[in-house]
């Protein structure tokens, strides 16, 4: 993950769209598991749903070094 993206003139890093991009899978996944009623296994959701994010952002990173290239 190289550069950054320009957005009307200003200049942001390319994490931070990535960062975007993953908090709306996140949120769909984790709608997704309430409905499922994954969180009722899960000791503290908060913790769960952070470690969640974490991952998926380092896989979202992953892909997007190999797309880009």
């Amino acid at each position: 993950m190289s550069g950054e993206i320009d957005f009307f003139g200003v200049y942001l890093p390319s994490l931070l769209g990535l960062m975007l991009v993953t908090l709306l899978v996140s949120l769909v996944i984790r709608r997704i598991l309430a409905w499922l009623g994954v969180y009722a296994l899960v000791w503290h959701r908060g913790l769960f749903d952070i470690a969640l994010y974490l991952v998926l952002l380092q896989g979202m990173s992953l892909i997007s070094q190999w797309w880009l290239i």
